[in-house]
């Protein structure tokens, strides 16, 4: 198999459960988290997949680029 196809698996996954718990928090009920995220997820990965690497962009650098913009003092 592709390692680009088990990427996509990964991240399918990772945004859909991500997806859930924020609409079960938000909406209130499990069943309508599972609709919005099989949609949002849906859209995400079939309709613009170039979006895929907005998040996981956003991610690394939240995750990795925080202590370097620290030490820059960008933000200050």
């Amino acid at each position: 198999m592709d390692a680009w196809v088990n990427v996509g698996i990964v991240l399918t996954l990772f945004y859909f459960i991500w997806i859930f718990s924020w609409g079960k928090k938000v909406l209130g009920s499990a069943k309508l988290a599972v609709l919005f995220a099989v949609i949002v997820t849906y859209l995400i990965f079939i309709q613009f997949p170039g979006f895929v690497w907005v998040p996981v962009a956003i991610f690394l650098i939240a995750t990795f680029g925080a202590s370097l913009f620290d030490k820059m003092h960008i933000f200050k």
